[in-house]
Formats: structure tokens, C-alpha cells, sequence
């Protein structure tokens, strides 16, 4: 048995972020590993300070006065105040689920806590997403510990990395007993990048069956969902809603959504409050036809063989599809807002899929099973 400490990114509202990190635990654990979820406790919002907090201050009250804007005078005290209702059902889930160990900074951890560390999975060696060195394990550079990436992702097939960040991750990645990422073009970005191979594995949620997932909602009593569209769109826009509209006419289904009515900060609080993830999971068994714009809503849509259409997301990096729906020659699947029709009436050939997820799935837990063992 290994002592094994997972590395990725926080773990907040994102259902996806949550669900692979549960699943990457849950196959490691029964691996027969004593697995952690490694997590920096989040600081929340910090006020201003110093001789600029009279001036924001200021600032805030005579716009909020004046009409021109509304965030609150103490906006920072306020926010603080209402994140541990914003997170309340997504918080519950990773208490009850995940074995987290949370600490305020890497130098927590001693050489002697773990005998591997696994980096990942999501999109953990993003720059703009993640504390990228640590991610690289730089706290560990010098430990005699194994080091595994599995799964990690660069989000975009894109080179974001300055030359300073190519050197230092350079450098890290060398001591990387095995490396591993999500995405086909990650293979090619750790070759250009770093000179280092990488194998393609998949990511960590497909790593369990739907049952596993369908056990945690009846574990939940959640109620069924109030539609069989479901539609789990991250950012919306009037070109998306008139194809929900126009498939929920033309298959003559009730369109749902799970997830919070909004994300602006300033907006009530009740619309702003997560769902539980369950109830997420639970929208994929009641779904007939599933419309997203989000990476893990293709993933489990593929693994509840839900028929689905996937809208192109390019802010939030195509490459995460595209590699995907590769894996299961599924990229018909992927649309644009104005050539969906042809997807629409085009079945998938579910036999064809799962027999591309077993295969897919053997070879990525193999990776985990043969690199983790000490």
C-alpha cells in the first residue's frame, strides 16, 4: 500500500473539478492506497488595506450612490459572509466524499507524509488556472518521493507558457517518474515544451462506471429531475438558448438546468447558491437529449449514453473537446450555433462507444496501478 497525495486545482463549485478528484481517489483507494486530496486553504476576498482602503471605500459609496454601480461599499466582507451558502450542497459533497487534507501552504508538508505524489487531473498545468510550479511539484523538488502525472491538462492546444515558465517546469518534469495528460495535443506540448514523452490516458471520471455515480444519487435522495433536456450551458448566450428552444420543439421535451441561476457576485444570493452535485449527476439519468458547452458534460453524457450535443467553447479551450470526442469518434457531436440540424438526426452507436471506454479505460488504469506501486 502507498501513501498517495493528489495535486490539483481547488476544489470549489466546479462539478467537474469535484467529480475528478472523487474519482481519481475512489480508483486509486481501491488500488488498496491511502489516498489525500492535497488543498491550500482558500484565504476568501481580501479588503483593501493601508491608506488606498479610505479611497476605495470612498470611491464605491459615491458610484453606489450616484447609481453607476452596485457593488457594495464592503464588498470583500459581504462576499466572505455569503461564500459558505453559495457553497453550502458543494462543500457537503467533498466533506462527505473526498478525503481532503488542507493545509495554508506547501511547506506543510513534510518529505516523509507520502511515497507518491499524483498531479492532477483538470486543468492543473494551465498558467492562468493553477499555481503552476507546485503543480510541477517544486515543494518536492528535492524529495525522494515517486511522481506521477496523470491526466493533467493544458487546457489548449495554445502555447501559454512564457520562457520562464517552459525553464523552471522544465526542470521539474525531469523528475517525474511518469507523465501522463488528457488531452492528444498534451502529448505534443510536453514534447515541444519540455522534451519529455507523455502517454494519452483518460480522464478520471471515466474511469468508474455510471453506476458509481448513480450509486451517490440514490445515496442522496435527490429528487428527479423536472425535464428530460437537460441543458448545462457555462456561458450562455442568445445563439445557445434558440438551439435549446429549437430541439426542445423538435424532440418535444422539457428543457432543465442544473447548476446556479448566476455568477455575478452581486446578484441575490439565492440565485447564486450551487446545486448539489448529485443533482447534477441525477440531471444526466433523467436527461434524453443533453445540450452542453462544458467539457464534463460531454464526459458524462458519454458515459450515461445520453445523445448530446456539444456547443464549441473556444475561451475555455477546445482542445479539451476535440481530443475527447477523437477517443470515441464522436466528433459529429461537436457544433457550431448554426450547423446542428445534421447532428440532431444522427444516432451514436453506443456498442461502438463503450467498447472504445473499456479498451480506454484498461490501458489509463493500468497507467495509474503499474506507476503507483512503490
Amino acid at each position: 500500500m502507498s501513501k498517495i497525495g493528489i495535486i490539483t486545482l481547488p476544489l470549489r463549485l466546479n462539478y467537474g473539478g469535484i467529480l475528478q478528484a472523487y474519482a481519481l481517489q475512489s480508483v486509486l483507494g481501491r488500488m488498496g492506497n491511502d489516498v489525500e486530496v492535497v488543498q491550500v486553504q482558500q484565504r476568501g476576498y481580501s479588503a483593501p488595506k493601508g491608506i488606498k482602503a479610505p479611497f476605495v471605500y470612498g470611491r464605491r459609496a459615491i458610484f453606489k450612490c450616484l447609481g453607476l454601480s452596485d457593488t457594495p461599499v464592503f464588498a470583500e466582507k459581504q462576499l466572505n459572509t455569503q461564500w459558505p451558502v453559495i457553497s453550502e450542497h458543494t462543500r457537503r459533497f467533498i466533506n462527505q466524499y473526498i478525503h481532503v487534507r488542507e493545509i495554508s501552504s506547501y511547506d506543510e508538508i513534510d518529505p516523509k507524509d507520502y511515497d507518491v505524489f499524483v498531479v492532477g487531473s483538470d486543468q492543473v498545468w494551465r498558467p492562468a488556472y493553477s499555481d503552476l510550479y507546485q503543480c510541477f511539484l517544486q515543494f518536492a523538488e528535492n524529495w525522494d518521493v515517486k511522481r506521477i502525472a496523470y491526466a493533467a491538462s493544458f487546457g489548449t492546444d495554445q502555447k501559454e507558457y512564457t520562457a520562464e515558465q517552459v525553464a523552471v517546469c522544465k526542470s521539474l518534469i525531469k523528475k517525474f517518474d511518469a507523465v501522463s495528460v488528457r488531452e492528444d495535443s498534451g502529448v505534443t506540448l510536453c514534447e515541444d515544451y519540455f522534451g519529455v514523452c507523455a502517454q494519452h490516458v483518460l480522464d478520471p471520471t471515466l474511469l468508474l462506471d455510471k453506476e458509481d455515480y448513480i450509486s451517490l444519487v440514490e445515496a442522496s435522495g435527490i429528487d428527479k429531475s423536472e425535464g428530460d433536456l437537460f441543458v448545462y450551458i457555462l456561458d450562455p448566450s442568445p445563439e445557445k438558448t434558440a438551439i435549446v428552444e429549437d430541439i426542445a420543439a423538435k424532440k418535444h421535451l422539457t428543457p432543465f438546468s442544473v447548476k446556479a441561476k448566476s455568477n455575478y457576485n452581486y446578484a441575490p444570493l439565492e440565485d447564486r447558491i450551487q446545486p448539489p452535485v448529485e443533482q447534477w449527476l441525477r440531471g444526466f439519468m433523467d436527461a434524453k437529449f443533453v445540450v452542453t458547452d462544458s467539457f464534463h458534460g460531454c464526459v458524462f453524457s458519454i458515459l450515461f449514453n445520453k445523445p448530446f450535443i456539444a456547443i464549441g467553447n473556444s475561451e475555455r479551450g477546445m482542445a479539451r473537446f476535440t481530443s475527447l470526442f477523437k477517443s470515441f469518434n464522436l466528433m459529429e457531436r461537436l457544433i457550431k450555433t448554426d450547423n446542428f440540424e445534421v447532428t440532431l438526426s444522427m444516432p451514436i452507436d453506443w456498442i461502438v462507444t463503450n467498447r472504445f471506454m473499456k479498451d480506454l479505460r484498461i490501458g489509463s488504469i493500468s497507467y495509474l496501478k503499474g506507476n503507483t506501486t512503490i
